[in-house]
């Protein structure tokens, strides 16, 4: 009983939160219509107290049929807003050509993450790139003219900086079953050191999945990706398990007492392509690849081995519009309160950046007895 207690308060405290009706639009994409969309990134505050917003463009393309389907993931960009995030100026660019280097040229701009350090700043970026290939003996699996996703990083003392400073590579995969890799989300554990989440897909592109790597604090260097620790799920998140953003939340200990805890909001969906539905049951948002549902899960103590699905058979955050898509959410702890954003579907198919932010009042108020 307490621990159903425990997940319906944190269910409720992550829906005032994350409120489709409620948000309103950040970033628009560059087109109203489907196939086009700004997000997958985060938000971060700098040290001048700037909140650092950073995402990408999306245009509409297939990633299983190259760039003969479309434009796909064109551009990277990084906002900055001194007024606490209720508006945002761009002030960083990065096209396909600035994020490639040596033969790597970029097909996609994928999901990003900002992380600002004592020395400085870095920035994850995920990308598909051409002249990377399948593994032997899986090469006719993989489409003419695609590429393989990996994650590189820029570091820079400043934000700004960031644009003259070299791409590294940091994880890529040659396993079949974790071939691509995408989507890198930050997270900080209180006791130091930097938790790199990131999702996975296998050579098939079957399904969607999550891993992580630890840096310890002062190291450059991050251990050796664990895969497999958040499996997916059993019904709406069957094919679609993607973690998008780690929330630590001090005021469930201060309040409940017990140990920390951390949201964890995922990415979920039933299949990875849209499948017609039986009229004679229950309609639904099933979720599928670009249109994923939105989910809830638990890390208690920050030990990413005890993570706890709390979102078991349906998907918790849904877009009363489109497809129902609302994903890649991520929450920044702010002094007034809490800021959210994600993708979320409208009537005419795009997925702009929206927002929504809860005060501190309102954290207490969904988290306190009775």
């Amino acid at each position: 009983m307490e621990k159903e207690i425990q997940e319906e308060t944190l269910i409720r405290l992550a829906r005032r939160l994350v409120n489709p009706e409620q948000a309103r639009i950040l970033i628009e994409p560059y087109g109203r219509e489907k196939g086009y969309w700004f997000g997958g990134g985060n938000l971060a505050e700098g040290p001048d107290g700037a909140i650092y917003l950073v995402g990408r463009y999306r245009n509409p393309g297939d990633s299983t049929a190259g760039l003969a389907k479309g434009e796909r993931g064109l551009e990277l960009a990084i906002f900055r807003s001194s007024a606490g995030g209720r508006g945002f100026e761009k002030i960083l660019s990065f096209s396909k050509k600035d994020l490639g280097f040596e033969e790597y040229d970029v097909l996609s701009i994928e999901g990003s993450a900002l992380n600002f350090l004592e020395e400085g700043v870095e920035l994850f970026i995920s990308s598909e790139k051409a002249n990377l290939f399948y593994p032997q003996p899986f090469e006719d699996y993989q489409k003419p003219g695609t590429g393989v996703w990996t994650i590189d990083r820029i570091a820079a003392p400043g934000v700004r900086e960031l644009k003259d400073r070299p791409v590294r590579p940091l994880f890529s995969s040659r396993d079949p079953q974790y071939l691509q890799v995408k989507d890198p989300v930050v997270y900080s554990p209180s006791s130091g050191g930097t938790i790199l989440f990131f999702c996975t897909h296998p050579f098939t592109w079957s399904s969607s999945n999550s891993a992580y790597a630890f840096r310890p604090r002062g190291r450059e260097q991050f251990s050796e990706p664990v895969f497999d620790f958040f499996r997916r799920g059993t019904t709406w998140d069957v094919a679609v398990t993607r973690i998008s953003d780690l929330l630590f939340l001090p005021e469930w200990k201060k309040v409940r007492g017990g140990e920390d805890l951390s949201l964890v909001f995922y990415d979920g969906a039933e299949c990875l392509r849209d499948h017609e539905q039986s009229t004679w049951g229950v309609t639904r948002p099933r979720g599928y690849s670009c249109e994923e549902l939105g989910g809830l899960a638990i890390l208690p103590s920050e030990d990413p081995a005890r993570i706890e699905r709390v979102s078991k058979n349906v998907p918790l955050f849904v877009s009363p519009w489109g497809t129902g898509g609302c994903r890649y959410v991520h929450a920044l702890r702010t002094q007034e309160g809490i800021l959210a954003t994600w993708q979320q579907s409208q009537k005419d198919g795009s997925q702009p950046l929206v927002m929504n932010f809860l005060s501190w009042q309102g954290v207490y108020e969904a988290i306190e007895p009775g």
